[in-house]
């Protein structure tokens, strides 16, 4: 057998296909002062060091990049990248195209996916790769999700990408996943017997577990036999749970929200969605307190790219503690861009039996709105959009239609501070209208605070909101956020009420 040191460049593509991240919600305040600006820019924040790189994914595009550099002729689109083999022991087989490679292998492709490994055996002509021991996989390949794995018996087909890995555990994008065997195709990612959270602990606060686990890149993760786990007890099970990825990610929250505020006491939420066909879901928005009790609503709603339409049924509450009862209403919404411009526009209508303070009504609300997408300059962003709407109501035959507008600047002055401030103005208000329910007592209105970073687990805010028709402050609020292991706990003081609100919530699913 005429056997040599493996050298040179072997062309392969060794990895995983595109895996995506599942759908996200994230923390935000309860606010009546605008101050949800600030937590976009907290969130965004988060993204952005959830996102940096660790020590081994710099190493791999510096080698990646260092590799390409390398190359004595042009690389072919139509095949795959080339890949570097390197170990203490390699050899090769001319004959059938057999490998073996032994000692800290170190299996390097130029689109930026790496294998590691102690013992390796493959075939170039098959375009097989073997890791019968513990194996280490790294993905940082542009516009893929950056994955990072270690299990066991990892074999790949690099000329028809696919492949599995059992016994593994780690991290795929922003979410920690395990799972018995992990099978690769090109389209998709298939985990059995898995669990998926976005808790980091060695003992997550919460996942979830299935018997099947598909990620389907940029599209949709679907589960079967689904447990949902907090503090280590099933809170509850689904036989299918299916939810968006990417851009079509919703902001569902699967986990329980728990809190306190001087008006309702002691309360519970949470938003639990279940697909019935495609495009229909039934959700339902669970909300009990002590001082009311039951209070949740529920939709039936069809949605398609831009259009949303349904029912909806039950409580609903505003940012400012205000109630209302849809006994039911139908709901219809349209929203996109103008061609290809900047400049956005929606469409919505609203019409259903309306129940609070005592009074029902027939209550239609119609509206038209053109907006700008974000504008950007020296780390501010200017929010503009303008509205038209009219709202009708059958309890005193009334009819209320005006102009709205707001324009809100923020600043993102570092990774610590933020602050915002905004002029709103609708010609709807709770005086010519006949439910205050998501309305305000007066037309103009300044909102403005800031946040500042304390630490790694602490964040304050100050949020504002000014009544200029009768030239008086409506809100002085100041608000904590403390990280805690895998959840967080924001506290609110409303200082011209003195009215205190706290909830724990947790990690962003």
């Amino acid at each position: 057998m005429n056997r040599r040191k493996l050298a040179g460049l072997l062309t392969a593509t060794l990895l995983l296909p595109l895996l995506g991240s599942t759908a996200q919600a994230e923390y935000h305040a309860d606010s009546d002062t605008g101050i949800d600006a600030l937590d976009y820019i907290e969130n965004n924040h988060r993204r952005e060091r959830a996102n940096r790189l660790t020590p081994e994914q710099e190493k791999l595009l510096v080698d990646a990049k260092a590799m390409e550099g390398k190359l004595r002729y042009p690389l072919d689109p139509k095949k795959a990248a080339p890949v570097a083999f390197e170990g203490e022991e390699l050899t090769y087989d001319e004959r059938d195209g057999s490998f073996i490679a032994k000692g800290k292998v170190d299996i390097l492709q130029m689109d930026a996916h790496r294998f590691q490994g102690e013992e390796v055996t493959g075939n170039t002509k098959t375009q097989d790769v073997n890791i019968p021991d513990k194996a280490h996989i790294l993905q940082m390949t542009p516009g893929q999700v950056r994955v990072t794995l270690d299990g066991y018996k990892a074999h790949y087909n690099y000329g028809a990408k696919t492949g599995s890995l059992e016994n593994a555990k780690g991290k795929a994008g922003a979410h920690y996943i395990t799972g018995k065997r992990f099978e690769f195709y090109p389209d998709k990612i298939v985990i059995y017997n898995g669990t998926d959270t976005k808790c980091g602990a060695q003992k997550p606060d919460y996942h979830m577990s299935a018997e099947k686990i598909v990620y389907y890149p940029n599209d949709k993760v679907v589960m079967d036999h689904v447990k949902f786990h907090l503090r280590g007890k099933t809170i509850f099970s689904r036989k299918h749970y299916e939810t968006g990825v990417g851009d079509n990610a919703n902001k569902n929250r699967v986990f329980p929200r728990v809190g306190y505020n001087s008006d309702d006491g002691v309360h519970l939420e949470w938003d639990l969605s279940f697909p019935l066909v495609k495009h229909v879901d039934l959700n339902t928005n669970i909300y009990v307190n002590t001082k009311e009790g039951w209070r949740s609503n529920y939709d039936l709603t069809w949605s398609n790219r831009h259009m949303r339409t349904g029912v909806r049924y039950g409580w609903f509450e505003d940012g400012d503690e205000k109630w209302i009862r849809k006994e039911p209403a139908a709901f219809w919404n349209y929203g996109d861009h103008i061609g290809n411009s900047h400049f956005t526009y929606g469409l919505s209508a609203e019409y259903g039996r309306w129940h609070g303070n005592g009074i029902h009504s027939n209550h239609g609300e119609y509206g038209v709105s053109l907006g700008y997408d974000p504008i950007k300059f020296h780390r501010y962003t200017l929010h503009l959009q303008t509205g038209y709407s009219i709202t009708k109501e059958s309890y005193n035959d009334s009819q209320v239609s005006g102009f709205s507008g707001d324009a809100v600047l923020t600043k993102d002055f570092d990774d610590r501070w933020a602050a915002y401030a905004g002029y709103h103005y609708s010609k709807k208000n709770q005086e010519n209208s006949l439910f205050a329910y998501n309305t305000d007592d007066y037309s103009k209105k300044l909102e403005a605070g800031f946040s500042y970073r304390v630490d790694d687990l602490n964040r304050f805010a100050v949020g504002t909101r000014y009544d200029l028709d009768h030239g008086r402050w409506k809100n002085v609020d100041y608000y904590w956020y403390h990280d805690l292991h895998c959840s967080q706990v924001i506290l609110r003081y409303k200082s011209l009420s003195n009215q205190w609100s706290v909830r724990w919530q947790f990690t962003p699913w």
